[in-house]
């Protein structure tokens, strides 16, 4: 008899010319979990032949042509969702994860429900791929960098979704390898607790493996992507965080914590303030908040302050920001502050961004000055006992 969180499980097993290890994968997901979805991603093996040997113990969804591990998942993962299940267990099926972790995937879901659960995977493992690990040590920075949350694995295959909370069908999802990153981004990103459960892994020797990941091409394609998350966290994300963060309660706390009781003179938090706005207006855009922390590290400046000072640059702001630094590098270099029509071209688009760039830096120590002159005057008259 299934247990209920059995019962609303389903495991999305996506493949590709694998099947010499897809009947073994099935036989061992099918002692745990009797639904099962594959995606047969254009195989142009036996793979059709495989799952044909299973008959009505498997749902089988085939792709006319191989749309990449992404893609199928996709496909897996909105068949399980429009069909009503809560969660969807992916598992590989090249033979590296064993189904018999699956009740661990089981067990950890009743301790955190709807969360994202990643399978660990031991990278020290025998025949671990080289590749691989520097893969994912690769994408674990990344992600903590535009999530702020830290895991050990965050490319393993092997993994439980919480379909309640995610939505696939979105254009915005990539269809290949880096598809698993982005996932875990957007699920973090929309509140959804994600976390590592260590799994055991098996590959087998260099001579008999089978492997579709393309090293130039995938961390290509990887590193464009996170180019993007990056963006998308400096000019929504880490905005929004910011901003959600505006309650009395956690401003109070936060005066309390760092001005009104920190050790730090009222001149250093003034300093903060002042390298704060000035990394926020810099033009080093997707860079801007992590130049200001380690350059706060080495002055030893209180860098708390110093990130929430760089959030100047939020949405909102930017077009001001932008006008101010153009309008100034115009004054400074003596050039006419609008370009008309007729004279667009390269060279005056070359002129506009070097007025832009040499006038962002005088308007961000303007700014900064002007921020450290009403920040240092508040300090001052609040903090006078210390």
């Amino acid at each position: 008899m299934l247990t209920e969180r059995e019962s609303d499980t389903v495991v999305v097993v996506p493949t590709y010319n694998n099947a010499g290890t897809l009947s073994d994968v099935l036989h061992g997901i099918l002692e745990y979990i009797p639904d099962v979805i594959v995606v047969n991603d254009g195989s142009t093996d036996s793979t059709s032949e495989v799952l044909g040997g299973f008959g009505d113990s498997v749902t089988v969804i085939a792709h006319e042509r191989n749309m990449g591990k992404g893609n199928a998942l996709k496909t897996g993962l909105k068949a399980a969702k429009e069909k009503g299940w809560r969660y969807a267990i992916t598992i590989d099926s090249d033979g590296q994860h064993f189904p018999s972790d699956i009740p661990l995937f089981l067990d950890e879901i009743r301790k955190t429900p709807d969360a994202l659960l990643v399978g660990a995977r031991d990278i020290a493992a025998d025949n671990m791929p080289g590749k691989n690990t520097f893969a994912n040590r690769f994408s674990n920075f990344w992600y903590r960098l535009e999530t702020g949350n830290a895991l050990t694995d965050t490319q393993s295959g092997f993994r439980l979704y919480p379909l309640r909370k995610t939505d696939f069908s979105g254009w915005w999802y990539t269809g290949k390898y880096e598809f698993e990153l982005e996932a875990i981004v957007f699920a973090s990103w929309n509140g959804t607790v994600v976390r590592n459960i260590p799994v055991k892994v098996h590959y087998q020797p260099p001579e008999e493996r089978i492997s579709h990941f393309r090293p130039f091409r995938d961390f290509s394609r990887i590193s464009v992507l996170n180019t993007l998350l990056v963006l998308v966290c400096l000019l929504w994300i880490w905005p929004r965080n910011f901003f959600r963060s505006l309650s009395r309660k956690n401003i109070a706390s936060f005066y309390r914590k760092h001005i009104a009781n920190a050790t730090d003179s009222n001149l250093k938090i003034t300093a903060a303030v002042m390298l704060g706005v000035f990394m926020g207006i810099v033009p080093i855009w997707g860079y801007q908040m992590i130049a200001a922390a380690a350059i706060a590290h080495m002055l030893k400046l209180n860098k708390v302050i110093t990130l929430v000072a760089s959030n100047v640059s939020i949405p909102p702001m930017i077009p001001f920001i932008l006008y101010g630094s153009y309008y100034t590098g115009c004054r400074i270099l003596g050039r006419p502050v609008i370009l008309l029509p007729g004279e667009i071209s390269l060279e005056n688009t070359v002129r506009v961004l070097e007025q832009y760039v040499v006038g962002s830096f005088v308007f961000a120590a303007v700014c900064a000055l002007a921020a450290g002159a009403v920040s240092g005057l508040l300090l001052f008259i609040f903090r006078r006992r210390r």
